[in-house]
């Protein structure tokens, strides 16, 4: 531990009797003071006699020190001696290494003609059996050793391919002829192949494929390995699948037998395509190409997309470099005859389905598909027919029925739907955009127009005059289903068509025709609103059949039990059913606009009708109780305006029933004090008691 000489001197006084209070023991400095002396020359003692022992170990280190470095030199200097033996050793051994490379290559001058001399006189020897007509060389006669005969043979082809041609035609006077044992052999090589695949012995394919590498007859080997992997791997009814195990299979065994196994795959995936794949493909398509259009197309685009994927499972193995474009000319050689006039078989297929589709729907409701105008002079007498409530000629009974229908439209977006997807897998990215503008105009033709725009056409044709009784107004019926349709368009047409045209020019293109279908079909629509003319008629109707003039002048003013007539209650009827078919038929801000032009013409009406009558005190109280009546039916609008004229015009009715003394107060109200005083009189006269003098100098 640290030596502290404070905590020594401590533990020294506290060990030393009297040298503090321990056990009430008295303390003692002289004794103190003597151990501490005594201490002293103890430490001094030590201290000596340590000293003397570091002196006697230092000069046993410089001892020590100096014989180390004695020794160290010596070792130096046999390390010197060592390094320079080493590179005597070194020089030596270089110049042994020198005069050994010398001598191997005086003998390997030697040796190569030698060797080349015997392998010469082998050929020789072979050769001149060849010419002699009898193959007596056990290398000939014996079977397991064809791949020495095999390099014989492919060396005495390549010596005869030099010879003179006229030497050569001397040569070839014999049957056994290099030549002809070269293809002799080649032939067996590609037999012992066979056999060995057959047997599957991958190890003797390697070998003898490795001994074909050098003949002309390796492309033939390769090709034989083909035809034999596909034997047997064709027998289900799912070709494309059968084609992606078989060459999963090959793709691990192919590596094993030959050395250039991306060219062996890439063989066998072409003989795939161009064999197999292109004769299934057309037996498929060349079915129903004339006679089937729906089903031609479903196989087309069917094949097409699982020869695809099967091209996108085959590049996970090494074909070499470029992959992609190899597959791709593939794919392209199999369907280039069908992808070249695609689109127009689309088109002439969707052209020909929708219209069947519309001529059934139409023949199912007995409908014979009318030519009705729809500019010049119909869009005139519509316009006219809006501003005078005048029918101008006879207008269509389409009896209840909209000539709409979700199940047609349902059908006709699937079809295009389906049209769509095939337009963007079969279509050049070139002609992808504009092969899918033309799908979107067949959409547009017979969605749009022919169906859709047919229906209000004939919808506004059918809309009955003003001054028609019990007219039944189907064309909210027509605007409620259109509304729907058009929604469902509207999601076709962001789901499946922009993603074809998102980046190219026909995007602006498709906005502006989808533009200007909405705003034909506004238009159209802007028309239909003789159908409030026709509501506000029917309640004309209904206020002449069932309103009285005794309502508001009953001969019996103590025994009236009614609380309003029973013209308001069927007018504030039809009225809320009215507003309830508006509701479910539009959406967004065209429900506000036609619900408050409705609420308008509702108060005119009601405004007029009750300035036909006279009413005594007890009739201005069945007035009033009528106009409350109509004002909570005016709730129902909830449109701030409609209300607002429906409360100044109950505020009016007050002026019937209210006393004289009190007329001018009631018109100086806040509802009234704005109104002309015309108006205020004009209802005013309506009382029974306003020829009195009273009520005139009151009011005047």
């Amino acid at each position: 531990e640290p030596f502290v000489a404070d905590e020594y001197i401590e533990r020294l006084a506290w060990r030393t009797p009297g040298g503090g209070s321990r056990g009430g023991e008295a303390f003692d400095p002289k004794r103190l003071l003597e151990e501490f002396v005594n201490h002293i020359q103890e430490l001094q003692v030590m201290d000596e006699r340590i000293q003397r022992k570091v002196e006697k170990l230092e000069q046993q280190c410089q001892k020590e020190a100096k014989e180390f470095a004695k020794k160290v030199q010596e070792l130096q200097k046999s390390n010197q001696v060592a390094f320079q033996h080493f590179q005597e050793l070194d020089e030596h051994i270089s110049y042994v290494a020198t005069k050994v490379c010398h001598l191997g290559d005086q003998l390997e001058g030697v040796n190569t003609p030698r060797q080349r001399a015997v392998e010469a006189q082998k050929l020789m020897k072979y050769f001149n059996e060849f010419l002699d007509g009898e193959l007596k060389s056990d290398v000939f006669t014996n079977s397991e050793k064809i791949k020495e005969a095999a390099d014989i043979i492919q060396k005495l082809h390549l010596i005869a391919q030099e010879l003179p041609f006229d030497s050569l035609m001397d040569f070839c006077a014999y049957p056994l002829s290099s030549p002809g044992k070269y293809h002799d052999l080649e032939c067996q090589l590609i037999q012992e192949f066979t056999s060995a695949q057959r047997r599957g012995e991958i190890s003797r394919m390697r070998e003898v494929a490795a001994v074909l590498l050098h003949f002309k007859g390796y492309s033939h080997c390769v090709d034989v390995y083909i035809k034999q992997c596909q034997e047997g791997a064709f027998l289900r009814n799912d070709v494309f699948e059968d084609a992606a195990i078989l060459c999963q299979r090959v793709n691990k065994q192919v590596g094993e037998v030959f050395c250039n196994p991306e060219t062996v795959l890439a063989k066998l995936i072409q003989n795939i395509f161009e064999v197999k794949l292109q004769s299934y493909v057309k037996d498929q398509l060349e079915e129903h190409r004339k006679s089937d259009a729906e089903q031609y197309l479903k196989n087309l685009y069917d094949l097409y997309t699982r020869t695809t994927n099967l091209s996108s499972k085959l590049m996970e193995f090494n074909l070499g470099t470029d992959k992609q474009t190899f597959l791709s000319k593939l794919i392209k050689s199999i369907f280039i005859s069908y992808l070249e006039n695609y689109i127009e078989v689309e088109i002439g297929y969707l052209k020909s389905r929708s219209a069947m589709i519309l001529q059934r729907y139409y023949d199912s409701k007995n409908h014979q598909k009318r030519s009705i105008g729809t500019g010049g002079i119909q869009d005139l007498k519509e316009r006219i027919r809006q501003r005078t409530n005048l029918p101008l000629g006879p207008s269509i009974d389409t009896h209840g029925e909209t000539f709409l229908s979700q199940e047609v439209v349902v059908n006709l977006l699937q079809e295009t739907k389906q049209a769509f997807e095939r337009c963007h897998r079969l279509s050049d990215p070139s002609d992808l955009p504009k092969n899918a503008f033309r799908i979107f105009s067949m959409l547009v033709e017979f969605l749009c127009t022919e169906h859709i725009d047919y229906a209000l056409e004939t919808g506004l044709a059918g809309i009955p005059s003003s001054d028609s009784k019990n007219a039944n107004l189907y064309f909210l019926d027509v605007v409620h289903q259109a509304n729907t349709i058009f929604h469902l368009f509207d999601k076709q047409f962001n789901d499946h068509l922009m993603p074809l045209i998102s980046s190219s020019p026909k995007l602006s293109e498709c906005l502006q025709k989808k533009k200007d279908i909405i705003e034909q079909m506004e238009v159209k629509l802007d028309m239909g609103i003789d159908t409030l003319n026709c509501m506000i008629g029917q309640m004309k109707h209904i206020l002449a059949a069932e309103q009285k003039k005794t309502d508001f002048k009953p001969e019996d003013e103590n025994n009236v039990l009614i609380q309003y007539t029973n013209a308001c209650v069927k007018v504030c009827g039809y009225v809320r059913k009215q507003v309830e078919k508006i509701r479910n038929s539009m959406d967004g801000k065209n429900v506000d606009t036609v619900l408050m032009e409705l609420g308008v013409r509702f108060h005119r009406l009601i405004y007029e009708h009750l300035q036909q009558y006279s009413y005594s005190c007890m009739g201005g109280m069945l007035a009033i109780c009528d106009v409350a009546e109509y004002r909570k039916c005016a709730k129902d609008f909830k449109i701030a305006l409609v209300l607002q004229l429906f409360d100044t015009l109950h505020a009016l009715c007050n002026l019937l029933v209210v006393a004289p003394d009190n007329l001018k107060q009631v018109c100086s109200g806040e509802q009234l004090a704005n109104l002309d005083k015309n108006i205020l009189h004009s209802f005013v006269q309506l009382r029974v008691d306003y020829r009195s003098a009273r009520l005139a100098r009151h009011f005047s």
